[in-house]
């Protein structure tokens, strides 16, 4: 993970909508003061500080060393640690929130991730995740059958592309309670992030064996062309999905 990639995920994390859907998590979350809330795959670091301003006492892990490092450059008064979602290192039920956003496609078992949540939330606790389907991405473009194949080869070089959409049944299944599920759409136009969204998408697809890398591309011209002329759209649902422990 570089620091390219790390400004560009704050670059995602500035966007109107992407601060609004956060403050819907803390909602959810039901952040007070002195809560103690982990922000799992915390990445820029952007939702710990925000979280810390609430009055949460937060923690933020990711397995990257180097967003580690970068959250801890921008919010130097805020706590980041190394970390796996797989082996949190907490005690059971030691912490009253538990966030991941998009986070878990990348995880190589999802189940798991949250059964580990469950683990270290305490009666009471509540847990939130976010995240986008992968297959589930809306382009504009003069190749729609080309676009349907990148997208959903995509999601298949994803360890869970699909994941977003069992968010729900996840929850369930993992023995939280008053589990709800939320729908919020995201829709990029401006250059910088719609590019970089679409690049990302063709190296997966022709990773995935699914085009060439002349079809790939062809089609990240014509995309870059759009940009060019203000023409380029990539829209896309982004999952909610909020439960809680049972208390005993």
């Amino acid at each position: 993970m570089d620091k390219a990639f790390l400004e560009t995920l704050l670059a995602f994390d500035r966007r109107p909508d992407s601060a609004r859907l956060r403050m819907r998590t803390y909602e959810l979350l039901k952040v007070e003061p002195g809560r103690r809330v982990l922000d799992v795959g915390s990445g820029s670091g952007t939702a710990v500080a925000e979280l810390a301003d609430a009055g949460a006492d937060a923690v933020g892990v990711d397995t990257a060393e180097e967003a580690v490092a970068f959250a801890r450059e921008h919010h130097p008064g805020c706590r980041f640690e190394v970390a796996d979602a797989l082996r949190l290192p907490f005690p059971d039920g030691s912490v009253d929130g538990y966030r991941a956003e998009k986070l878990y496609h990348a995880l190589p078992d999802p189940d798991a991730a949250c059964a580990e949540a469950r683990r270290v939330l305490a009666p009471g606790g509540r847990i939130v995740l976010v995240g986008q389907d992968w297959d589930f991405l809306a382009i504009e473009s003069d190749d729609p059958h080309l676009t349907a194949t990148i997208v959903s080869a995509s999601a298949d070089d994803m360890a869970h592309g699909r994941v977003a959409r069992r968010y729900r049944n996840l929850l369930l299944d993992t023995g939280f309670t008053d589990v709800l599920c939320e729908v919020h759409t995201a829709v990029l136009t401006d250059r910088e992030l719609a590019v970089f969204t679409v690049t990302r998408l063709a190296a997966g697809a022709v990773r995935a064996g699914a085009v060439s890398d002349a079809q790939a591309g062809a089609w990240l011209d014509e995309q870059r062309a759009r940009a060019e002329r203000d023409r380029i759209l990539v829209a896309f649902p982004q999952f909610v999905a909020a439960g809680t422990v049972r208390a005993s």
